[in-house]
């Protein structure tokens, strides 16, 4: 009999979790910022049957029960953004939220450009970082950063670098500088509080974010008895688990990336690996198609300046931004170094995600948003490759000084039918870009900016620059 009762105890507590006091996960706490305008979910765990009540100084009261689980959730409206809010949760006892934020909320992802902060690393700078330090004093930017950390399975709450923090001198150094550079440009236009969930991993690649189920439509992925030398941050779906994951379900109005250098041994591979990971995250969320905006790779030497491995990852990049919708990518082109792979010019990328997101998300309107985008061939005629190109409307501009039927470009190249590739002329012609070189006679081809690091001046007038592309499709995986 007592073997019996023992049985059945072992068995209840594996099905009702029991909890000493109300709990809510890290990221729920003072200085938040919520979505504005939108039904947010807030959650947590108590003992199994407790009734939990959330009630807001804004005037929301709603409760629950919870389940076998312990677990709790609710449901409630936010109204338009503001500063000072409270959130008291009754349980078994109370938990007190204070200086809650409502308004704009992105997820900023991906790994070492992400996560260099604005101090910058250890013997890396970020450009002009203790002028933009001393000046960070503002109530409405507030970032929290998840540290780093994996699992096998999903987990329910993350490990925290640091905790939602109001910018100011003393805690903007530590802040995501694209992160914070983003937010910066976002809350000098919209004049509400920004908050920014940084959660990112220096090296990691982009299987390590996506769920083990969405991965495992790639049968190349190897998902089981995993290498024990791959490095934590590389293993699949295992950051999603630790750093996403417990995120899901917080408000967000979109989110930021900024990776791919990782994954330059798979770039083939990348733009069907990076649309999956934007629709899963979309589907986890539930908020519809959300924006997600991301950084192109900088240029760097990696193997060597010549050749083309990155060139590919970036024609991935590319490729996704135009055949998954609501995306927008940031070009690099121009503030990449060959020998630094952690560009000091943060502040352009910051500013440059953040054109994407006020001109498509929040409707700014005569704001240009992108660079030119390669469109097709117009013509080859008398051994010249004419192109024409999106977002260059106002025409093109290499900014050295000289007026538009004096300005030359540099980066692109050109070739004949035996493919090899020449360094070409190019020359703006109303909206249209023409290219040739006296080597090649019956040209077929362009590449512009088609190599691991080169230094390619061809913007439009607004100052953005282009995307590096191809006009080919010949299969050259890294020469």
């Amino acid at each position: 009999m007592r073997k019996s009762i023992a049985l059945l105890f072992l068995l209840s507590l594996s099905v009702v979790e029991v909890y000493t006091q109300t709990k809510v996960p890290s990221f729920f706490a003072d200085n938040m910022v919520l979505q504005r305008k939108q039904k947010v979910k807030l959650w947590g765990f108590d003992n199994s049957g407790t009734e939990v009540q959330v009630i807001t100084n804004w005037g929301v009261e709603v409760s629950t029960i919870t389940n076998k689980k312990g677990k709790w959730i609710v449901e409630f409206e936010t109204p338009d953004a503001g500063r000072s809010y409270t959130i008291k949760i009754h349980g078994t006892d109370e938990i007190l939220l204070n200086n809650v934020a409502i308004g704009e909320v992105w997820i900023c992802s991906g790994q070492s450009n992400m996560e260099m902060p604005v101090k910058g690393f250890p013997g890396e700078a970020v450009q002009g970082a203790n002028e933009v330090i001393l000046n960070s004093k503002n109530d409405n930017i507030r970032m929290i950063s998840l540290s780093r950390n994996v699992s096998l399975t999903p987990l329910d709450d993350v490990e925290l670098e640091h905790s939602w923090q109001v910018a100011s001198p003393a805690n903007v150094g530590n802040f995501s500088a694209v992160g914070y550079f983003f937010a910066k440009k976002l809350e000098a236009l919209l004049d509400v509080p920004i908050g920014i969930i940084h959660t990112s991993w220096g090296g990691s690649r982009i299987e390590a974010w996506m769920d083990r189920e969405t991965l495992a439509a790639f049968k190349t992925i190897p998902l089981e008895n995993l290498d024990a030398a791959m490095k934590k941050r590389q293993r699949p779906f295992q950051i999603y688990n630790a750093m996403l994951h417990p995120m899901i379900g917080y408000g967000i109005k979109g989110a930021a990336w900024y990776q791919g250098e990782s994954n330059l041994d798979n770039s083939d591979l990348y733009k069907d690996l990076f649309s999956e990971l934007i629709n899963s995250w979309r589907t986890k969320w539930n908020q519809g198609d959300f924006p997600f905006y991301f950084v192109q790779i900088a240029p760097f030497q990696y193997s060597h300046p010549d050749k083309i491995g990155s060139a590919l990852l970036r024609e991935a990049q590319l490729q996704t931004m135009q055949s998954v919708k609501n995306t927008g990518m940031v070009v690099t082109s121009d503030v990449g170094h060959c020998e630094n792979i952690h560009p000091m010019e943060k502040k352009a990328v910051g500013d440059r995600l953040a054109y994407w997101a006020l001109s498509k998300t929040y409707g700014l309107g005569g704001v240009t948003y992108s660079g030119p985008i390669y469109r097709k061939i117009d013509e080859i005629k008398d051994n010249k490759v004419t192109l024409s190109f999106e977002h260059g409307e106002r025409g093109y501009s290499n900014f050295q000084g000289k007026g538009k039927d004096e300005q030359f470009f540099k980066g692109f190249e050109i070739a004949g039918e035996n493919k090899v590739f020449h360094a070409a002329q190019a020359r703006a012609k109303y909206q249209s870009v023409v290219v040739w070189s006296d080597k090649v006679k019956k040209p077929v081809a362009v590449r512009y900016n088609f190599r691991n690091c080169s230094d390619g001046d061809f913007f439009n007038v607004e100052g953005l620059p282009a995307s590096p592309f191809r006009t080919d499709d010949w299969n050259e995986k890294t020469k």
